[in-house]
């Protein structure tokens, strides 16, 4: 598979965006990444075990201001070029009914799932329209479910689906894809630490997830834009697997 020259990952100090940064890496891409805390960019590279390949950049994204210049600086190390930009920083909320929620859990639901990509796209589009590229978000399966126990979350989460959507009817002519991926929940530490007894067999492996993302920001998505994608079942190392067009994913 073909991968990107130049990307951006938001989200990538989590599990799930360490294994898209490490996938896009390893077909040799340049990836730039923002972080909060100087530990966490540690332990980034140290995972992912790149050189010069990875540019780490402190920033904060759910201000507009932060995102603009953390995407210009992120342009100057990549050399000016952007052809794939995958937003993967999100935050959860949830477990009781919408009425006994905080009411500080909606506004930064709102502010972490919607606003920092909304704010990271608008600074990152006039780079990507430069020369054409693909935009991938993280949603959520629950979404566009029920949500229910989680209104603040799946609210956001449905809204950033919404803005997905805008933005492929926006720029597909343009040259440039827009697609989400929407998992379930994730096989990660943190997820199996908060809920030891839960049934993990239909749980998603991040890089299984990872892989669905580096390919539909690669050339190989070329016919794809606008699409929601599920990713909320398992998938073993190495599995192919088929999006509903019966175009692999490997």
């Amino acid at each position: 598979m073909r991968g990107p020259s130049a990307a951006i990952v938001t989200g990538a100090t989590g599990a799930l965006g360490g294994a898209v940064v490490k996938q896009l890496l390893a077909q040799g891409a340049r990836v730039a990444v923002p972080y909060r805390e100087n530990e966490a960019w540690r332990r980034l590279r140290e995972t992912t075990g790149a050189g010069p390949q990875l540019v780490g950049l402190e920033a904060v994204l759910d201000e507009a201001a932060g995102a603009r210049g953390f995407v210009d600086e992120a342009l100057a190390a990549l050399g000016g070029r952007l052809d794939a930009l995958a937003l993967v920083a999100g935050g959860w909320a949830g477990g009781v009914p919408f009425e006994q929620a905080p009411e500080e859990e909606w506004p930064r639901m709102l502010r972490q799932n919607l606003d920092t990509a909304a704010h990271v796209c608008r600074a990152a589009l006039p780079a990507l329209l430069k020369g054409g590229g693909s935009v991938v978000a993280v949603g959520s399966h629950a979404a566009e479910t029920d949500g229910a126990g989680m209104a603040a979350y799946a609210v956001a989460k449905s809204a950033l689906h919404a803005l997905v959507r805008v933005l492929a009817a926006e720029n597909r002519a343009r040259g440039v894809r827009f697609n989400a991926v929407l998992p379930g929940t994730i096989d990660t530490a943190a997820n199996r630490a908060a809920m030891p007894k839960a049934d993990r067999s239909s749980w998603t492996a991040p890089e299984a997830i990872a892989r669905t993302v580096a390919f539909l920001l690669s050339p190989d998505s070329a016919p794809v834009s606008g699409a929601l994608l599920p990713v909320d079942g398992p998938a073993a190392s190495g599995q192919v697997l088929r999006c509903s067009a019966g175009v692999p994913i490997r």
